[in-house]
């Protein structure tokens, strides 16, 4: 009998839930829970494992699970909710939800997540850690906009400074982690002109299915995909839904650089401006163009064209 699992994660505790046996269990959310979570689970014989992303305390287990040879997914908190929600489930508590992601497990149509390499992980903490002083010397550089005190305008001068310089040895690790990781994949994805060294490591680290799949595919992922909304005789308009934003926001100034320098991006985003689509628009089927183009070389074996 194949049996689908379900584990709630928060920052201390595991809640387990095996169906059809409906079977429950706690754990910690420690390495010595994980030993212990996969000497049960191989009691079983686990058709998959769900998860939640829950801001990275998932990512240890799910590491441990896939070592172990498991399948597991890890789905956006909003899609069971959803779910659960659908199934006339209307309460939450850990074990609910946990029940909820192993009867969602089951159901679910979906690829199983790619496997968490240490070096993998390294270069996402890097990338993570690149964006959080990105974000913390432009909140001081405006900052500086609003202070009157010469000691305190010194003092965030002072921190600025400090906060490019480490951004700079960043892009240096960067750098070079994304190579360890996988060299072949970042040289081709680097040598497109608007593609930079950060934009890189994040499709490396945030979009590891690329150069696997098809084009609609990749898109989807990324969110980036226009989604009808037609019903009867209402056709509504097309918008893009759900994806990485991650994979989005490394995308959005990449594209921009390719609309600047590469004609036939200009020429397509000049049309779509002048057949009156916004400039968000626009970019955005950009994107989906660059994307695919992307996933393409990356999928052949060829130079970008």
């Amino acid at each position: 009998m194949i049996s689908w699992i379900g584990i709630d994660i928060s920052k201390s505790n595991l809640v387990v839930w095996v169906q059809p046996q409906g079977e429950g269990f706690d754990l910690p959310n420690t390495s010595e829970g994980f030993v212990e979570l996969i000497e049960r689970l191989s009691r079983y014989e686990v058709g998959r494992v769900l998860l939640e992303a829950t801001g990275g305390y998932e990512s240890k287990v799910m590491a441990a699970l896939q070592g172990a040879n498991f399948k597991v997914l890890r789905i956006n908190p909003r899609r069971a909710r959803a779910f659960a929600v659908a199934m006339g489930k209307n309460a939450k508590t850990d074990p609910i939800d946990a029940a909820v992601l192993a009867d969602f497990a089951e159901v679910l149509h979906a690829s199983c997540d790619k496997i968490i390499s240490p070096e993998r992980e390294a270069l996402r903490e890097l990338i993570q850690l690149r964006e959080q002083f990105v974000q913390h010397r432009d909140d001081n550089k405006r900052r500086l906009q609003q202070v009157q005190l010469p000691a305190v305008t010194e003092a965030i001068r002072g921190l600025v400074h400090y906060l490019q310089v480490q951004i700079k040895q960043l892009d240096k690790t960067i750098h070079q982690s994304m190579h360890e990781l996988d060299a072949e994949k970042a040289e081709r994805l680097i040598s497109v002109k608007g593609i930079g060294t950060v934009a890189t490591a994040s499709l490396l680290v945030y979009l590891p299915e690329l150069g696997e799949l098809d084009r609609r595919e990749v898109a989807a992922l990324a969110g980036i995909a226009p989604y009808n909304d037609d019903s009867g005789n209402h056709s509504g308009k097309r918008q893009i839904y759900g994806g990485r934003a991650r994979v989005r926001r490394a995308l959005y100034m990449s594209c921009w650089v390719v609309i600047r320098h590469q004609p036939d991006f200009k020429a397509r985003y000049d049309a779509l401006r002048e057949r009156g689509k916004s400039a968000k628009v626009a970019l955005i089927a950009c994107m989906r163009i660059l994307l695919i183009r992307l996933n393409a070389m990356l999928r052949d074996g060829t130079e970008w064209r």
